[in-house]
């Protein structure tokens, strides 16, 4: 049996230690972490996950703003809203919750958050300094991926990696964040040939496709990690991966669970890059 990788658990240990260093950054310099969340419309999902943004930054001792907006809401209303966060000296992030109406081009207002306040790593300028390597905000569900093959003991450098999704949140910033770290990568898509065969080779193999149970266990590599970005709801009510995880965990050395895998760090790893935000926005020039 494989080794289950326990996302809720490795995102509770950091949500405390984000608690603990958000205590001596106020103690030292009398600055608290602030993160607005801005919710356009009422989707029941979005709003779910704008809730438990502001427990978790309750948790953290984060100050933390949520400002929503009717669906019916103009494009125009929403980059005044972000032009006057920009400028607010308590705001250290901003995260603007994806997907938008369709009367607002979501490019457009990525675009309009500060790069410094961008804590989704989302902004043109952010996607460059990773593509650079050069240090700034990374996308939280790709950086929580790493955070769990660190803390997992997963060894990277040399192995074989394979992403199944070139989506540019995760299939993409993930790429760059594993050939940082000296694995060899495939990036998989809806054209890839023989994909079974590929997937097969993977030491890492990450399934970030939003096609409910598409990596079945004949093909895995035996021994391989497998992480699961996937989170997909059945007719049923049931929530699924995109990896069939009783066929999968015949075969893997660690898998990650859904839900309870990747899904708690993406929200650990945004109050870590709003943390971030706050030293660099606040460090003395």
């Amino acid at each position: 049996m494989p080794e289950i990788i326990n996302g809720n658990e490795i995102a509770r240990v950091i949500r405390e230690e984000i608690r603990k260093e958000t205590v001596v950054m106020r103690e030292i310099t009398g600055v608290t972490p602030g993160l607005a969340v801005v919710l356009v419309g009422d989707d029941p999902a979005s709003r779910i996950y704008v809730r438990r943004k502001g427990r978790a930054c309750a948790e953290a001792g984060f100050l933390s703003r949520e400002i929503r907006l009717p669906a019916a809401a103009a494009e125009g209303e929403l980059l005044d809203i972000i032009v006057q966060l920009n400028g607010d000296p308590a705001v250290h992030g901003i995260l603007v919750q994806l997907p938008l109406p369709r009367q607002i081009r979501t490019q457009m207002i990525i675009e309009a958050i500060a790069p410094a306040k961008d804590v989704d790593g989302f902004h043109p300028v952010n996607v460059g300094r990773l593509m650079a390597g050069n240090p700034g905000p990374v996308s939280c569900t790709p950086r929580g991926v790493m955070e769990l093959l660190d803390r997992t003991g997963v060894d990277i450098a040399g192995r074989e990696a394979v992403i199944v999704g070139r989506s540019n949140i995760v299939g993409k910033p993930l790429a760059l964040l594993l050939l940082a770290r000296h694995a060899t990568v495939t990036i998989c898509h809806t054209r890839t040939q023989r994909l079974p065969d590929v997937t097969r080779r993977a030491d890492i193999l990450v399934a970030a496709a939003g096609s409910p149970e598409m990596i079945r266990g004949d093909m895995i590599k035996e021994g391989a990690v497998v992480i699961d970005v996937g989170i997909n709801r059945r007719d049923d009510g049931r929530l699924v991966g995109d990896v069939a995880f009783a066929e999968a965990e015949r075969r893997a050395a660690y898998i990650t669970p859904v839900p309870g895998g990747v899904g708690p760090m993406t929200i650990a790893m945004l109050l870590r890059n709003t943390l971030e935000a706050a030293r660099r926005i606040t460090a003395p020039v």
